[in-house]
């Protein structure tokens, strides 16, 4: 049996462990139902959180898996193109910017994803559905923490640091299993 003192650390200790931790949901919704199992929606919320901490990412995060019809109207009201995207980004802290990406733990934004658009990019990419999904979460937590892809140097750092932190999240991963 412990001490009232060690079972204070210890408590200590989770309580910082839980307040560095990212807050992330998971929503799927609209037609996205039909193709994500609800063993795909956990192993991605849990490879984005590990990529959030990789990054030392605080904040809490919230990923939609909808349908191209929903992935259109956003893109048509906030954006001003006519056609559906794989991702947005929805950012609470804007002009913070990539130097300070665990600057607070706040609402950091929401990424919505087309999975019917992920599903076509993977299968023309031999990729599977998860693997598609996360490589456009990433994408859409770099645009969060203000990374962007306007001109080809933009596009160089940001698809740079895109693949370094997916690589990390699978060394981490193969190292667990």
């Amino acid at each position: 049996m412990s001490s009232p003192r060690a079972d204070a650390k210890k408590g200590l200790r989770a309580s910082r462990l839980e307040s560095a931790r990212p807050r992330l949901t998971v929503e799927v919704r609209g037609r996205a139902r039909r193709r994500v199992r609800s063993w795909t929606r956990r192993e991605l919320g849990r490879r984005l959180r590990l990529a959030m901490r990789l990054a030392g990412i605080r904040g809490e995060l919230a990923l939609s898996l909808a349908d191209d019809a929903e992935l259109l109207a956003l893109n048509r009201q906030f954006a001003g193109e006519d056609h559906a995207t794989d991702v947005l980004s929805f950012s609470q802290r804007e002009g913070q910017g990539a130097a300070q990406p665990a600057a607070n733990d706040g609402p950091l934004g929401d990424i919505i994803i087309s999975v019917e658009t992920a599903a076509r990019q993977a299968e023309s990419g031999g990729r599977t559905l998860l693997a598609e999904l996360f490589h456009l979460a990433v994408h859409g937590l770099a645009h969060l923490i203000g990374y962007d892809h306007a001109t080809a140097a933009e596009e160089k750092v940001m698809f740079g640091w895109e693949a370094r932190l997916r690589a990390r999240v699978s060394a981490r991963r193969s190292r667990t299993r």
